[in-house]
């Protein structure tokens, strides 16, 4: 099985996230390196659903005693 990881990342460090690993790649294509592996990640992260906070709670409904 896949060892699995959650990391939360605030829009500043998503953005640092991003953009050191396009540097990386640039400077891997400049290298005539392979570049798969950083692509891959890349969009793993580009394509990460955003999980957002709700600054409201739902009353409950129902029988609360």
């Amino acid at each position: 099985m896949e060892e699995q990881r959650i990391i939360i990342f605030n829009k500043y460090e998503y953005g640092l996230i991003i953009n050191a690993l396009n540097e990386f790649r640039t400077k891997l294509i400049q290298e005539n390196k392979s570049t798969e592996v950083v692509n891959e990640l890349l969009i793993k992260l580009l394509n990460t659903p955003v999980k957002r906070k709700s600054f409201f709670q739902r009353e409950k409904i129902g029988n609360e005693r």
